[in-house]
């Protein structure tokens, strides 16, 4: 189940300290369990072709490959135009370069905000549910568990991007590759802490179920 969207927020950088909490959180990981972390720099320069929007933003997304949760975290600020749609592309022909299709749901993530130049979203999704795909992505991947696993394989090579589209930039005002972080640093957003937190409740309620 999709949970609620924060309120809109302006974009607050992660601190040295916290981020010293969540390397600490992934450290304690139960065994077997891995999650996966991808964060992405949002800009017009990364736009293809590029634009000359002052928009910022970052990306968060951990995936829980235990439990299959995924956990979207979102910030921006500066845009020029008003949001109207935005979501994950994937996957692109080369690495941290050109234009894909959308794998995730249309227009945007249920409930992400619309008709505003800055803002804040937070959100997990079940990667086996046909609802949190793009239908077209689900068809083109013959399937559900073919589509988590082109998105997976996408966001592991470096061709999956997260594009914020707007007002005026349809084709998309600001976006950004998402990489894979090992350990969190200063740039991740500020509630990686948070989204950690959820995750392992998540695995600690679905372990504690398997064992009941």
């Amino acid at each position: 189940m999709n949970r609620p969207a924060h309120p809109a927020r302006p974009f607050r950088p992660l601190g040295a300290g916290l981020a010293l909490a969540c390397a600490a959180l992934l450290c304690a990981a139960p065994a077997g369990a891995n999650l996966l972390t991808y964060s992405a720099v949002l800009a017009g320069a990364n736009e293809v072709p590029a634009n000359a929007s002052p928009g910022s933003g970052n990306v968060l997304l951990v995936i829980d490959d235990l439990t299959d949760n995924m956990y979207l975290e979102v910030s921006f600020a500066g845009l020029l135009g008003t949001t109207g749609a935005a979501h994950i592309h994937c996957c692109t022909a080369a690495p941290l370069a050109g234009n894909a299709g959308v794998a995730t749901p249309l227009p945007s993530f249920p409930g992400f905000p619309g008709g505003v130049t800055l803002g804040s979203y937070a959100a997990d999704f079940d990667l086996d549910l046909a609802h949190n795909y793009n239908p077209a992505f689900v068809t083109a991947q013959g399937g559900v568990g073919n589509a988590r696993h082109a998105l997976l394989a996408g966001l592991a090579d470096h061709s999956a991007y997260f594009n914020i589209h707007t007002s005026l930039f349809p084709a998309g005002e600001i976006r950004g590759f998402l990489v894979p972080q090992q350990i969190p640093e200063p740039g991740v957003p500020a509630l990686f802490g948070i989204g950690l937190a959820a995750l392992g409740w998540s695995r600690r309620r679905a372990v504690t179920a398997a064992s009941g």
